[in-house]
């Protein structure tokens, strides 16, 4: 991708648009970064470009940004966001920021898409694949962003790559070698028109790119997944916990196998994956799917399996205190999310709930939750919506906060109670982003 000395605008200043700024100063291109928050929200995105002498706007765009041969997106910003529709009449071609990576990388991208269990998922196949001889980097929604290694990869190295229905809106080119539909429920649809079709379109484009030389490991369980699957040249693999596969990867009592060309070409055993849950049982065959198309060790994959200990922020066990387990699953940002969660626990659950609302529709859990919670603390903006909706059924009380929701439960739990901060929401009402709401959980917790 030729950008040398060619103005590149960046619109977003948080972890990926610094990322893609930096690359293409790398590339000798002459990257200028807009952000309509300001400078108090961005201070250390401001530090950061002003060490690298990348020029920037904070607090607005300016008719700068339009100054460009490409702008590239960031995926916290709408399809229909004015900048956007002004950019488009002025034949800008807009891309993503994993597009923009994408162009420049060497190596075989494994690209991982779902509503839940994509963070997971990622850092699962990362580990699978490392512990089995190969390099492999894990980026992209997760840790480090694509850009910032897109230039270190290999033609023989991996990306495990974790990609959201936001990045693959502004794909054009993008192709991995390997794309994963873990599973598609409704979730972000106040950015979709509230219409699951939109959202599970996005989903889909994960794998618009890809010829016969490619690979699709797709959810046999999950019928929204194969609902809207549309026609695609690459080889189609299934994961399912409920019917046996021909092509990909099944659980069979206590038993996972992996069948190519309906001959088994490995098996282990349920007990061999650390990560407990029918939800984590699915994520770790999708990634034995990717493990066996590639014909990794089998042994080295059992022993990844067995090694590995799930993600933060991911129904993380942060303390026990006085016999009350403490759980951070902050990455919870939809309903779906808060039903496994709900099914991992038989102990009472005192569960914090609410953020920014995406659209939610809480009837998914009011069962759950009748049958398994004792209380919830409702936070966030959309506390009052969590309020209506589950007061007559179960105890519900408003909290200002997440350390007065943490020290309300610490005060109204009993040894073998769960607190459980599973928001179904997204956190940027009271927090940078859900990485900085389980940190704060985590303090407050630490602190008690």
């Amino acid at each position: 991708m030729e950008i040398k000395n060619k103005k590149i605008t960046v619109i977003g200043a948080v972890r990926s648009g610094i990322s893609a700024a930096k690359l293409v100063q790398k590339l000798g291109g002459i990257p200028f970064v807009s952000d309509m928050s300001d400078e108090v929200k961005l201070k250390d995105s401001i530090n950061d470009l002003k060490k690298e002498n990348i020029e920037f706007e904070t607090g607005k765009h300016s008719d700068r940004v339009y100054d460009c041969e490409l702008m590239i997106v960031s995926p916290g910003v709408p399809n229909d966001a004015p900048i956007l529709i002004k950019a488009r009449k002025f034949k800008i071609d807009l891309i993503s920021e994993v597009e923009f990576a994408f162009r420049v990388c060497k190596g075989k991208i494994i690209a991982i898409t779902g509503t839940n269990g994509k963070t997971t998922t990622t850092s699962l196949c990362g580990h699978v694949f490392n512990q089995s001889g190969f390099n492999t980097f894990v980026a992209g929604n997760i840790g480090l962003a694509f850009s910032e290694i897109a230039l270190d990869v290999e033609e023989n190295e991996f990306v495990a790559l974790e990609v959201s229905s936001f990045q693959l809106d502004l794909i054009d080119q993008f192709k991995p070698s390997v794309a994963m539909i873990l599973n598609i429920t409704p979730d972000h649809l106040n950015r979709y028109e509230n219409k699951v079709e939109n959202y599970a379109s996005s989903k889909q484009k994960i794998y618009e790119n890809q010829d016969e030389n490619d690979y699709l490991i797709l959810n046999k369980d999950n019928g929204e997944v194969l609902k809207y699957l549309n026609d695609h040249k690459s080889k189609s693999f299934y994961f399912s916990l409920n019917e046996e596969v021909d092509n990909g990867c099944f659980k069979k009592e206590n038993k996972i196998y992996f069948r190519l060309n309906s001959r088994e070409e490995f098996s282990c055993n349920v007990s061999d994956v650390k990560i407990k849950g029918d939800h984590n049982l699915a994520n770790a065959m999708a990634v034995i799917c990717a493990a066996k198309i590639y014909n990794l060790d089998n042994e080295r994959i059992i022993k990844a399996l067995q090694t590995f200990d799930g993600v933060e922020h991911r129904l993380e066990l942060v303390r026990e205190i006085d016999g009350v387990k403490f759980i951070n699953d902050s990455k919870a940002t939809n309903v779906d999310s808060v039903w496994y969660a709900l099914r991992s626990f038989n102990e009472p659950i005192f569960l914090i709930l609410g953020g920014q609302d995406k659209g939610n529709n809480y009837e998914q859990i009011k069962a759950l939750v009748i049958e398994r919670v004792k209380k919830i603390y409702a936070i966030g903006s959309s506390a009052e919506k969590v309020f209506n909706f589950f007061h007559s059924n179960v105890k519900v009380e408003i909290k200002n906060s997440l350390e007065d929701a943490v020290t309300s439960a610490i005060n109204e739990t009993r040894k073998g109670d769960i607190v459980l901060l599973s928001p179904a929401c997204a956190s940027f009402d009271m927090f940078d982003n859900y990485e900085h709401r389980g940190r704060v959980f985590k303090e407050v917790v630490n602190r008690l």
